[in-house]
Protein backbone atom coordinates (compact mmCIF):
# COMPACT_ATOMS: atom_id res chain seq x y z
CA UNK A 1 0.00 0.00 0.00
CA UNK A 2 1.71 3.50 -1.08
CA UNK A 3 0.92 6.43 1.55
CA UNK A 4 0.61 9.70 0.24
CA UNK A 5 0.94 12.52 2.14
CA UNK A 6 -1.04 16.00 0.70
CA UNK A 7 0.07 19.09 2.38
CA UNK A 8 -1.38 22.61 1.40
CA UNK A 9 -1.90 26.13 3.44
CA UNK A 10 -4.94 28.35 2.91
CA UNK A 11 -5.63 31.85 2.94
CA UNK A 12 -9.62 31.69 1.74
CA UNK A 13 -10.51 27.68 1.15
CA UNK A 14 -9.59 27.51 -2.46
CA UNK A 15 -5.88 25.65 -1.96
CA UNK A 16 -8.00 23.22 0.85
CA UNK A 17 -10.76 23.11 -1.76
CA UNK A 18 -7.91 21.97 -4.22
CA UNK A 19 -6.01 19.75 -2.00
CA UNK A 20 -9.27 18.04 -1.02
CA UNK A 21 -9.60 16.86 -4.98
CA UNK A 22 -5.98 16.27 -5.26
CA UNK A 23 -6.58 13.94 -1.86
CA UNK A 24 -9.87 12.31 -3.34
CA UNK A 25 -7.20 11.74 -7.05
CA UNK A 26 -5.12 10.04 -5.18
CA UNK A 27 -7.58 7.65 -3.32
CA UNK A 28 -8.95 7.00 -6.33
CA UNK A 29 -6.02 4.29 -7.23
CA UNK A 30 -6.99 1.19 -5.08
CA UNK A 31 -4.57 0.13 -2.12
CA UNK A 32 -3.57 3.91 -1.43
CA UNK A 33 -3.61 5.86 1.44
CA UNK A 34 -4.09 9.43 1.72
CA UNK A 35 -3.47 11.65 4.70
CA UNK A 36 -3.97 15.75 4.10
CA UNK A 37 -2.47 18.39 6.56
CA UNK A 38 -1.84 21.71 6.95
CA UNK A 39 1.59 22.60 6.42
CA UNK A 40 1.65 24.08 9.94
CA UNK A 41 0.87 20.44 11.25
CA UNK A 42 3.26 18.51 9.47
CA UNK A 43 6.26 17.00 11.27
CA UNK A 44 9.03 15.00 10.35
CA UNK A 45 7.90 11.60 10.78
CA UNK A 46 4.69 12.56 8.65
CA UNK A 47 7.34 13.12 5.54
CA UNK A 48 9.23 10.18 6.13
CA UNK A 49 6.30 8.02 6.75
CA UNK A 50 4.62 9.06 3.39
CA UNK A 51 5.99 7.45 0.01
CA UNK A 52 5.24 10.62 -1.90
CA UNK A 53 4.48 14.37 -0.69
CA UNK A 54 2.03 16.73 -2.74
CA UNK A 55 2.12 20.03 -1.83
CA UNK A 56 -0.38 23.23 -1.97
CA UNK A 57 0.24 26.27 -2.24
CA UNK A 58 -1.88 29.76 -2.40
CA UNK A 59 0.39 32.94 -4.52
CA UNK A 60 1.76 34.87 -2.64
CA UNK A 61 3.25 37.79 -4.99
CA UNK A 62 4.38 34.84 -7.25
CA UNK A 63 6.01 32.87 -4.61
CA UNK A 64 4.64 30.06 -1.97
CA UNK A 65 3.13 30.83 1.05
CA UNK A 66 4.70 31.22 4.17
CA UNK A 67 3.55 28.23 5.71
CA UNK A 68 5.19 25.75 2.89
CA UNK A 69 8.27 27.91 2.98
CA UNK A 70 8.32 26.83 6.77
CA UNK A 71 7.33 23.42 6.59
CA UNK A 72 10.44 23.11 3.79
CA UNK A 73 12.87 25.15 5.79
CA UNK A 74 11.60 23.79 9.11
CA UNK A 75 10.82 19.67 8.19
CA UNK A 76 12.25 19.29 4.91
CA UNK A 77 15.86 20.89 5.57
CA UNK A 78 16.96 17.86 8.44
CA UNK A 79 15.67 15.58 6.02
CA UNK A 80 17.75 17.48 3.60
CA UNK A 81 20.65 16.76 5.78
CA UNK A 82 19.84 13.28 5.80
CA UNK A 83 19.29 12.18 2.72
CA UNK A 84 16.18 10.94 4.00
CA UNK A 85 13.56 11.92 1.34
CA UNK A 86 16.04 10.26 -1.64
CA UNK A 87 13.44 8.40 -4.42
CA UNK A 88 10.19 9.50 -2.48
CA UNK A 89 8.08 10.82 -4.93
CA UNK A 90 7.08 14.17 -5.10
CA UNK A 91 4.40 16.53 -7.03
CA UNK A 92 2.97 20.17 -6.57
CA UNK A 93 -0.30 22.68 -7.13
CA UNK A 94 -1.48 26.22 -6.67
CA UNK A 95 -3.96 28.08 -6.60
CA UNK A 96 -3.71 32.09 -7.60
CA UNK A 97 -5.90 35.00 -8.24
CA UNK A 98 -3.40 37.91 -9.65
CA UNK A 99 -3.26 38.74 -13.31
CA UNK A 100 -3.03 36.46 -16.21
CA UNK A 101 -4.77 32.96 -16.69
CA UNK A 102 -3.03 30.96 -14.11
CA UNK A 103 -3.41 33.10 -11.43
CA UNK A 104 -0.49 35.83 -11.45
CA UNK A 105 2.56 33.69 -10.41
CA UNK A 106 1.40 30.22 -10.05
CA UNK A 107 4.02 28.80 -12.43
CA UNK A 108 6.94 30.22 -10.53
CA UNK A 109 5.09 28.83 -7.09
CA UNK A 110 5.16 25.20 -8.45
CA UNK A 111 8.86 25.67 -9.61
CA UNK A 112 9.83 27.30 -6.43
CA UNK A 113 8.17 23.65 -4.68
CA UNK A 114 9.24 21.54 -7.09
CA UNK A 115 12.96 23.12 -6.80
CA UNK A 116 12.90 22.42 -3.21
CA UNK A 117 11.90 18.87 -4.03
CA UNK A 118 14.76 18.40 -6.19
CA UNK A 119 17.48 19.63 -3.89
CA UNK A 120 16.00 16.23 -1.54
CA UNK A 121 16.53 14.07 -4.11
CA UNK A 122 12.86 13.23 -4.87
CA UNK A 123 11.07 11.75 -8.08
CA UNK A 124 9.22 14.80 -9.64
CA UNK A 125 5.51 14.29 -10.99
CA UNK A 126 5.08 16.61 -13.75
CA UNK A 127 1.47 16.92 -15.34
CA UNK A 128 1.69 15.55 -18.44
CA UNK A 129 -0.97 17.95 -21.41
CA UNK A 130 -3.20 15.02 -22.07
CA UNK A 131 -4.42 14.73 -18.73
CA UNK A 132 -8.10 15.51 -18.20
CA UNK A 133 -8.89 19.11 -17.38
CA UNK A 134 -5.53 20.53 -18.56
CA UNK A 135 -6.36 23.00 -20.42
CA UNK A 136 -8.78 24.68 -17.72
CA UNK A 137 -6.04 23.94 -14.83
CA UNK A 138 -3.09 22.59 -15.82
CA UNK A 139 0.60 23.47 -16.58
CA UNK A 140 3.54 20.77 -17.07
CA UNK A 141 4.57 21.64 -13.37
CA UNK A 142 1.36 20.37 -11.54
CA UNK A 143 -2.29 21.28 -11.38
CA UNK A 144 -3.75 25.01 -10.97
CA UNK A 145 -6.77 26.90 -9.76
CA UNK A 146 -7.66 30.43 -10.69
CA UNK A 147 -9.26 31.88 -7.65
CA UNK A 148 -10.39 34.93 -8.82
CA UNK A 149 -11.74 36.94 -11.48
CA UNK A 150 -9.58 39.61 -14.08
CA UNK A 151 -10.22 42.29 -11.09
CA UNK A 152 -8.78 40.29 -8.33
CA UNK A 153 -12.27 39.70 -7.22
CA UNK A 154 -12.95 36.36 -4.88
CA UNK A 155 -14.64 33.24 -7.24
CA UNK A 156 -13.70 30.36 -5.58
CA UNK A 157 -12.08 27.50 -7.88
CA UNK A 158 -14.02 26.19 -10.44
CA UNK A 159 -14.72 22.65 -10.83
CA UNK A 160 -13.64 22.87 -14.35
CA UNK A 161 -9.91 24.25 -12.81
CA UNK A 162 -9.83 21.15 -10.48
CA UNK A 163 -10.60 18.67 -12.49
CA UNK A 164 -6.78 18.25 -13.57
CA UNK A 165 -6.04 18.43 -9.63
CA UNK A 166 -7.80 15.28 -9.17
CA UNK A 167 -5.97 13.74 -12.18
CA UNK A 168 -3.12 14.56 -10.47
CA UNK A 169 -3.67 13.15 -7.67
CA UNK A 170 -4.15 9.74 -9.66
CA UNK A 171 -1.12 10.09 -11.24
CA UNK A 172 1.05 10.74 -8.20
CA UNK A 173 -0.69 8.02 -6.38
CA UNK A 174 -0.20 5.52 -9.31
CA UNK A 175 3.42 6.18 -9.67
CA UNK A 176 3.75 5.89 -5.70
CA UNK A 177 2.16 2.50 -5.24
CA UNK A 178 4.32 1.15 -8.32
CA UNK A 179 7.56 2.12 -6.89
CA UNK A 180 6.59 0.64 -3.88
CA UNK A 181 5.49 -2.49 -5.59
CA UNK A 182 9.39 -2.66 -6.99
CA UNK A 183 10.45 -2.24 -3.48
CA UNK A 184 11.98 1.20 -4.24
CA UNK A 185 11.23 2.52 -1.02
CA UNK A 186 12.64 -0.82 0.52
CA UNK A 187 8.68 -2.20 1.38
Amino acid sequence: MAKLLVIYASDYGNTKKAAEVVAGGAKSVPGTEVVLLQAEKVKAEDALAADAIIVGSPVHMGSMDWRIKTFIDRVCGGLWMKDAMIGKVGAVFATGSGYGDTGGGAELTMLSMLNNFAELGMIIVPLPKNTPGYPKGGLQWGAYARSAGENLEQTGVSEDSLAAAKNHGANVARLAAALKGAKVFGG
